[in-house]
């Protein structure tokens, strides 16, 4: 196994990334009210499930607001970034398979893993590759709350400086 050389920033070149690894990030979040007002809010989603109190209280089976679904699969991600791909990320290609098999609510600390699921060299550019992502995140009970696979476009490493004398 190589020497991983990672990006001046913290991220992991293509080469660097092997099918089946595993990562467990060392990131943790408690997740507030005020993130799921913030964020409903700048999405402009009125849903009351996330931002009414006295509607979740009174009718649903939850009894309490659930935090908005879209934060808790974008801070699944971002936890991920400064393990994985912070500075050697070209652009994501899309995510599959997104699923929320539990509810997450305030005052819950979630902590995620990914795994890299496969990875190609690109067809139209040598200086990149493609890396699938099997993000999941779980509540501090250990619970799924959230998963999805995400298809990012990754440098590769830069070719060694030569010198001319």
């Amino acid at each position: 196994m190589t020497e991983v050389k990672r990006h001046k920033r913290g991220g992991i070149y293509f080469e660097d990334f092997h099918v089946g690894a595993v990562i467990e990030h060392g990131l943790t979040r408690t997740v507030t009210q005020m993130d799921n007002m913030l964020f409903s809010n700048m999405t402009l989603n009125p849903q009351p499930l996330h931002i009414d109190a006295h509607f979740c209280a009174t009718e649903t089976e939850w009894g309490k607001p659930l935090m908005n679904s879209l934060f808790t699969l974008g801070l699944m991600i971002g936890i991920s970034v400064n393990d994985t791909t912070v500075g050697t990320t070209i652009g994501n290609l899309g995510m599959t398979d997104v699923t929320f098999p539990a509810p997450l609510f305030e005052g819950d600390t979630i902590n995620c893993t990914t795994e890299i699921v496969a990875k190609r060299e690109s067809r139209s550019r040598p200086d990149a590759g493609i890396v699938e992502f099997q993000h999941k995140a779980y509540k501090q009970d250990g619970t799924l709350v959230a998963q999805c696979r995400r298809q990012a476009f990754m440098r590769r490493r830069p070719a060694p400086a030569t010198i001319t004398v």
